[in-house]
Parts: structure tokens; C-alpha cells; sequence
């Protein structure tokens, strides 16, 4: 696999000379600065190629080119940021970009209740608190019919947990809850989050799952044209959020959306962190059913605190968790070893080690959540040593 690493820019307080000594070969990034559903301008995309090769690597990947809310709901200018997606991607494919990972999650992208959880042996971690979220839910953002989406034991846990909650937790749980994308200073306040949430009345499950294939009909003969593979991120969490559908989550979704529009350019980015926080999905299993249209790869674990869904869960160390990431690597590299057979020119599908716990120095150092120096640094010699062992092994694919 191609090992790279997630930079968001120049604000970014891990360097890309950091993540060349921590062995990435390649950089993954994206113009957060720029407005989304705008075209990102030809000098902006190049100032980012020269300084990631100002630090000794390469643009491999670019995650994310955000999909507008407007293009989600199918309203007000849609139309045109579709147009200007596809204009992106001309500009991305003219400067030697071949990846373009995005995500079809309405209003919320990853969610967490907390961004740097203390774990037994004193790293920080992101954690979905599932009783906090429905507190959060019912009784801070106090949307209309929450309490009917939850069991009732839960919503009375909920409750309880509330009431005792300190104000200081309440303001940090809708500043995490409301956090925007990675790597992007957007966020929402409680009363930006209600206007949002009611720009999807009217939209259930199946008509989000049709806007998706509206917009891939439209993006990815573009991309085919000019020799990019898209890939779309799953769910995070991979369920319904405050009362919005959510339509990849499971392998079913996926398949849904390959079929639809039925090109090797649409693709997926496997997460093994966002699909392994359902207990139904078996990740090994997923991938290999998935491989020929896996584009990229985020690898991360997490530890679920029951197998329901939905459920609590936090971000582990990458190697523990309840993801067979030996299991996953190998099927991957099986992958490899299928396209490099056929001559595919992507044979080498781009992976990075996705999220980290804070350990040693990250503790201060103050970077993006979940993107510390030292405990990805940590992953991907664990993930890298996996792959070479694997390689050499009896799985036969050295």
C-alpha cells in the first residue's frame, strides 16, 4: 500500500517533514480555506503542492473536496457547485492529483462526544458517548420527536445524565457535537444546528440515497475523463443521527451506490474505524467483497462498549479495538497483488493510518483532534510492520 498522511495545510502543528519521519511516503490534504461549493482556484491548488513538496513528499490525496449541503438537499444552487465539483476535478487532474476522497453525510460529518477522552493508561482518545449524544439530543438542541427515536431506557439514562452534568460539560458537548469538518474552522451553534437539521424535512433514507446517485451520475463521467477515482467515505458514526438518514453505513449501502453508477472511477474509502463501529459489518469480509472498487484506505480501531447499534464506542490504539486489522491488510494486499496482475495503473492503493491516540508529547502539543504526531506516527509502524510480515508470509503474497 501507498503510506501516506493526513496534513491540513500550513495551520497544521504536525508538519509534512513530521510525517516523512514517521515514514509516510505521501501527503493527504485538501483546501479547508476555500468556500465549499466553490471551484478551488488553479494558484491555490498549486501553493499546497509546493509546500507539501517543500517538506519531501507528494500530494497523493485529496480528502476532502466537500459536497455542499445545497447539492445533499437537491436545492438552491445546486446545480451549479455540481458544476463546479466537476470543475475542481478538471483543475486537481491538470496538477497530478488521481484521488479525490469525499463524504454524502447531511449537516454532521464525524461526530463525537468527546475529542480527547482519557483511556486506561492515560492517552486521549475521541469517544461517541451514546448516553451524552441523547442527552445532547433531547435535551440541549431539544428536537422535535428526539425522545421517539431512542429506546426508552436510554432516553431515561439520558435524563438522569443530564441532570447531573456540570454546565461546563454541556457547553463542551455541543462545541464537539457541533465541531464541522476536519481541518475546517465551521461549526455549528445550537440554533444554526436546528436551521440546518430543518433544510431535511422531507428527506428520508431512500431520496438522499437518490441524490447521491444523482450526483455521482453527473461527477463521475468528469472523473473518468480525466483519470480521477472519487471515493466516497462512509457514515461516522455509520447510523441515524438526529433524526437525519444516513445512507453508507453498511455494505448493502455501498453496493447500492457501485450499482447505481456501475464505473471503476466510483469508488470507496474503506474506514475500517467508521464501519467498524457496527458490530454487523465484517470489515474482512466487506473488503474483499468491495476490493476491486476500493480507492483508498483509512486504517483505524475502535473498541466498542456493547454490540448493538448504535452504541458507545472509542477510538483504540490500532491494533486492538474489535477490528481484525490483520485480516483487513491482508485482504488488501491480496487486492494489490489481483490489480498489479491485470496492469492496473492503481494497483497501489493509498492508506493512512486514520486518527491516533494523543500519547508522550501529542498530550501537549495541541494538534487537530484525533490527528497527533506521535500516536499515528505509533499506527502506522504497526500497520506498515503488518503488511511487510504479511507480505513475506503464507497468505503467498510476496
Amino acid at each position: 500500500m501507498r503510506h501516506t498522511w493526513r496534513w491540513f495545510g500550513p495551520v497544521d502543528k504536525v508538519s509534512v517533514e513530521d510525517a516523512a519521519q514517521a515514514g509516510a511516503k505521501g501527503i493527504v490534504s485538501a483546501l479547508h480555506h476555500i468556500p465549499t461549493g466553490d471551484v478551488w482556484p488553479v494558484e491555490e491548488i498549486a501553493k499546497r503542492h509546493e509546500a507539501i513538496k517543500a517538506g519531501g513528499l507528494f500530494w497523493d490525496v485529496v480528502e476532502s473536496v466537500p459536497v455542499s449541503e445545497s447539492i445533499k438537499t437537491q436545492t438552491g444552487d445546486w446545480r451549479q457547485h455540481v458544476s463546479n465539483w466537476q470543475e475542481t476535478l478538471r483543475r486537481l487532474s491538470t496538477s497530478g492529483i488521481r484521488t479525490v476522497c469525499y463524504n454524502f453525510m447531511p449537516v454532521l460529518d464525524w461526530t463525537r462526544t468527546d475529542l480527547r477522552w482519557p483511556t486506561r493508561h492515560g492517552a486521549r482518545a475521541m469517544r461517541f458517548d451514546l448516553i451524552d449524544f441523547v442527552a445532547f439530543d433531547i435535551h440541549l438542541l431539544e428536537r422535535s420527536g428526539a425522545a421517539e427515536d431512542y429506546d426508552e431506557g436510554i432516553v431515561e439514562q439520558a435524563a438522569k445524565r443530564f441532570k447531573e452534568m456540570p454546565d461546563d460539560r454541556r457547553t463542551a458537548l455541543s462545541k464537539n457535537i457541533g465541531a464541522g469538518l476536519p481541518g475546517s474552522a465551521d461549526g455549528y451553534t445550537l440554533p444554526q444546528l436546528r436551521d440546518h437539521l430543518a433544510t431535511y424535512d422531507g428527506i428520508n433514507r431512500e431520496k438522499l440515497q437518490q441524490h447521491l446517485v444523482d450526483f455521482l451520475s453527473e461527477v463521475t463521467p468528469v472523473a473518468e475523463e480525466v483519470g480521477i477515482n472519487i471515493c466516497a467515505h462512509p457514515d461516522d458514526p455509520p447510523w441515524a443521527l438526529l433524526g437525519l438518514p444516513r445512507i453508507l453505513s453498511t455494505e448493502d449501502d455501498y453496493f447500492h451506490m457501485l450499482n447505481a453508477v456501475d464505473s471503476r472511477a466510483n469508488g470507496v474509502t474503506f474506514c475500517t474505524g467508521s464501519l467498524g463501529a457496527r458490530g454487523d459489518n465484517d470489515l474482512p469480509a466487506m473488503v474483499k467483497r468491495l476490493a476491486q472498487r476500493v480507492h483508498f484506505v483509512h486504517l483505524r480501531n475502535v473498541h466498542r462498549d456493547e454490540e448493538v447499534t448504535p452504541c458507545s464506542f472509542f477510538e483504540d490504539e490500532h491494533l486492538e479495538g474489535h477490528t481484525d486489522m490483520v485480516a483487513v491488510i491482508a485482504e488488501l494486499l491480496a487486492e494489490e497483488k489481483r490489480r498489479q496482475a491485470e496492469g492496473r495503473e492503481d494497483h497501489e492503493i493509498p492508506m493512512r493510518p486514520d486518527h491516533g491516540q494523543e500519547i508522550l508529547d501529542d498530550l501537549t502539543r495541541g494538534a487537530q483532534p484525533g490527528y497527533p504526531a506521535i500516536g499515528r506516527l505509533k499506527g502506522l509502524a504497526e500497520l506498515r510492520g503488518i503488511e511487510r510480515a504479511l507480505s513475506h508470509s503464507r497468505y503467498g503474497l510476496s
